[in-house]
């Protein structure tokens, strides 16, 4: 005797399939608004850091309160002379890094140790004035 095979959806492997389909979904909804929230928050703080960048190189800066600057603010890891410390030495600094590179690595303290600092651009524009004169 043969026998036969019948393979039927039933409804509850339908709803199982829904439901994972819903999972799914949810997943990749959930994905996408944690990167477009993220995106939104690179943009308007990378958007708000170019105009301050912007600002800051339109500026003069004088090497005096620069070095007034550095003397309030560096020293304790660059050492007085600016030779590095626990901090690096910052003698070519203008050499290695262009001026938006330096400009951002004070306000944000890009690489460990180095804290972030809140400075005005004229005193930003001082600061990088004198690390040119190093």
């Amino acid at each position: 005797m043969t026998q036969r095979h019948f393979f039927v959806t039933t409804s509850s492997s339908s709803a199982a399939e829904k439901t994972l389909k819903t999972k799914i979904w949810k997943r990749v909804f959930i994905v996408c608004m944690i990167l477009l929230i993220s995106g939104s928050f690179f943009y308007f703080n990378h958007e708000e850091n170019n105009t301050y960048i912007l600002k800051t190189l339109e500026l003069n800066g004088s090497v005096k309160e620069g070095d007034t600057l550095f003397k309030m603010n560096c020293v304790g890891c660059h050492g007085i002379t600016a030779r590095g410390l626990v901090g690096p030495d910052l003698q070519s600094i203008t050499m290695r890094l262009n001026d938006a590179e330096i400009i951002k690595q004070v306000i944000e303290g890009v690489t460990p140790p180095m804290p972030s600092f809140e400075i005005d651009p004229q005193n930003m524009s001082n600061l990088l004035t004198y690390l040119h004169s190093l």
